[in-house]
């Protein structure tokens, strides 16, 4: 990415209780969050720009870059709350989304239920025709099928049409002429074609995804229009922009179009932030960890990159469109502790969410949560962490945790609230291990990015426990989605199954794929404002060995050379080593699917830090008593605005900011880096 001084930048993320708005004006960057209003979440959006406004002196005109994260095609999902959808389908196939997969989630479960499909069954209809696996007429389309589809819906009162026949994918002409005909017979509605939205093998993945997108597209629609129209009626000249689940954004105009890959637009935020705040400090390869109020999200960087891949889940349906992999827990602030039948202290993943939210907050609330054990710890001030219109009840803290917690287990209230965070961090330490070690990578190899509210509060001891040597805690922790949105690269992805042996497919046969996703990304790039100089573009293949179920895409070298194909092979072997610990290079391999990403390079902004020369001591706001594994240590408590660059502080210690607070545990240290980045050397 190239670097600028953009004078004007906004980003904005939604999120289920705040939301976030930076600004980044000259290097400064300034920080509004407000609450959201999840029935109307543009108002929520609104509000914060009209504070940020007041706050700064911003002048809307002057706004030159505008993103935004948002839930709501993530909560539609969640919710159910989509509009009211059919699905075409090819005949003896409408019952592809009832029908689902053979894996179980739980294999020894018998009373697992398959999720609700996207569609109803008297909302799917069947049309005669069918085409071979390399996309050859057996049977044509017979339109008189198609218009008395038609009929059926006109009288049913939907707002969109999902369209996913068989190997679509190989040729798109019968899906294009199902959206004709039903367009011609007066039907105005909004229609999805599996070969646009997801073009690739599998058919319950293909028309689930089409399905989903179909349902979406109107939800998203309403949303994104309001939007735009309050930007333009307050006179801001940017185009808006939406985060995708792939790391990367795209115009508004085309998220109407695709909600589908929006489906992770906040979480892929905080991890390209995370990306970006860790290139920084020249480390390329980490782990990344938002933990707010309700959930903990981690992922993995590699290369700068961060991990994009099409077997994520979001709700019940797994989504096969690319997205960041994102693993998601319900480990928050707010997780509830509780006793199971087996007197086993658990804590989550139900919450205690904003409202009661945790006993702290004096909001009523009476089960102990793992921010009740960081103020019962130390960790926390119940003097300074709360808004101005909340006041820590302590005595309230202690007593749930003993009568809930300690008396049944028999235990002291202290090693009660050590243990809730023993069983927290267990839990995030499984999370993280799945996005590192069970996908091949040693933690050891990585650093640790903390961010979300929460995230720094535990970081030091999950990274202890992981062998990870350096954690980051970024300045803007508390809203690094929201700062990731302005160091975000415009992103598309095109793809298309073509199953063939390698050995039959050259250089030749796939050159014309390439020039074709390549010709229409530069079109749609240049729509965005994209000029031909700053795309890059990126080439792949999913490679499988012959008889496999599974695939991993591989890069292809720009000339697609015999040579290029056989250097495309040599790397599917070594990932498959370095994935599942075995390869067998004797085997025959297959194309899958091809695939092309493109990237429109947009100039990020230049950060600079918030304090410059001084002496850390001047930061420190006080000492206290804070609690490490059952055993309490004097600690300094630092004021983290007052921190100057390249100062050092010495653990046990409390770095207190605005939007979240780093614990730094004995025997570790921290520096300040010149973007304002904390690194605590965790040590070994």
């Amino acid at each position: 990415m190239s670097q600028s001084s953009a004078d004007h930048r906004i980003g904005v993320d939604v999120g289920g209780t705040f939301t976030d708005v930076v600004t980044v004006s000259d290097g400064s960057i300034h920080v509004r969050k407000t609450p959201s209003t999840p029935d109307s979440p543009d108002e929520g959006v609104v509000d914060g720009l009209e504070r940020t406004r007041e706050e700064v002196g911003l002048s809307y005109g002057d706004v030159e870059f505008f993103s935004h994260g948002t839930t709501v095609a993530t909560n539609a999902v969640l919710e159910r709350e989509w509009a009211p959808t059919a699905l075409v389908a090819t005949e003896g196939f409408r019952d592809v989304l009832e029908i689902g997969r053979q894996a179980r989630p739980d294999i020894y479960d018998f009373d697992v239920t398959k999720p609700t499909p996207i569609v109803e069954r008297d909302l799917r209809y069947e049309v005669t025709e069918r085409l071979d696996e390399r996309g050859r007429v057996e049977i044509p389309l017979d339109e008189g099928s198609v218009r008395a589809v038609a009929e059926r819906l006109r009288e049913r009162g939907i707002e969109s049409v999902a369209i996913s026949l068989l190997f679509a994918f190989e040729n798109p002409d019968h899906e294009r002429r199902v959206e004709e005909l039903l367009g011609e017979s007066g039907l105005d509605l909004s229609y999805s074609l599996s070969s646009e939205v997801l073009p690739e093998i599998r058919e319950y993945e293909r028309t689930l995804a089409t399905a989903l997108n179909a349902a979406l597209k109107p939800v998203m629609d309403g949303y994104i229009g309001r939007l735009e129209s309050a930007i333009e009626d307050r006179g801001i000249p940017a185009s808006l922009r939406i985060m995708q689940s792939n790391g990367g954004i795209i115009g508004a105009d085309r998220a109407r179009q695709r909600p589908i890959n929006t489906l992770l637009s906040g979480p892929a935020a905080g991890v390209q932030g995370a990306a970006h705040v860790a290139g920084l400090g020249g480390v390329e390869d980490v782990l990344t960890m938002d933990m707010g109020g309700t959930s903990c999200d981690v992922s993995l960087v590699r290369g700068g990159e961060p991990v994009v891949s099409t077997e994520v889940e979001v709700g019940d349906y797994p989504v096969g469109v690319p997205m960041v992999s994102v693993h998601t827990i319900g480990a928050g602030g707010g997780s509830i502790a509780w006793i199971d039948a087996g007197d086993a202290l658990r804590v989550g993943p139900r919450s205690a969410g904003a409202v009661p939210g945790p006993v702290c907050y004096g909001r009523s609330g009476e089960e102990p949560t793992v921010t009740d054990a960081q103020l019962l710890l130390g960790r926390l001030d119940p003097d300074a962490f709360l808004s101005e219109d909340l006041e820590a009840d302590t005595d309230a803290v202690e007593r749930a945790v003993r009568e809930r917690i300690a008396d049944p287990l028999g235990m002291s209230v202290r090693d009660a609230a050590q243990g809730i965070l023993d069983v927290a961090n267990a839990n995030m330490e499984r999370a993280l291990r799945v996005v590192s070690v069970e996908r091949g990578h040693d933690p050891r190899e990585f650093g640790l990015v903390a961010f979300g509210g929460a995230g720094p509060l535990h970081a030091a001891s999950l990274a202890a426990d992981l062998e990870v040597p350096t954690v980051l805690v970024p300045r803007t922790a508390g809203v690094l989605s929201a700062l990731g949105l302005l160091i975000t690269d415009l992103v598309h992805d095109f793809s298309t199954s073509m199953v063939r042996p390698i050995e039959e497919v050259s250089g030749e046969d796939l050159e014309p794929v390439f020039e074709r996703f390549g010709a229409e990304a530069a079109d749609r790039l240049a729509d965005e404002g994209i000029g031909a100089d700053r795309i890059e573009i990126e080439r792949a293949l999913d490679l499988r060995y012959r008889g496999q179920s599974f695939e991993i895409t591989t890069p292809v070298p720009g000339d697609l050379t015999e040579a290029a194909v056989e250097e495309a092979a040599r790397r599917f072997h070594d990932r498959h080593e370095e994935r599942y610990g075995h390869a067998s290079p004797g085997e025959p391999i297959e194309i899958v699917t091809v695939r092309l990403r493109a990237r429109g390079l947009v100039e990020t902004p230049t950060l600079t830090a918030a304090a410059g020369e001084g002496d850390p001591d001047d930061a420190i706001r006080t000492d206290r008593t804070v609690v490490f594994d059952g055993e309490p240590r004097d600690a300094l408590v630092y004021d983290r605005a007052r921190l100057p660059v390249a100062s050092t502080v010495e653990g046990p210690a409390i770095v207190e900011g605005t939007e979240s607070t780093v614990v730094i545990r004995p025997e570790q240290s921290a520096t300040v880096d010149e973007y304002g980045t904390i690194a605590v050397e965790v040590g070994r």
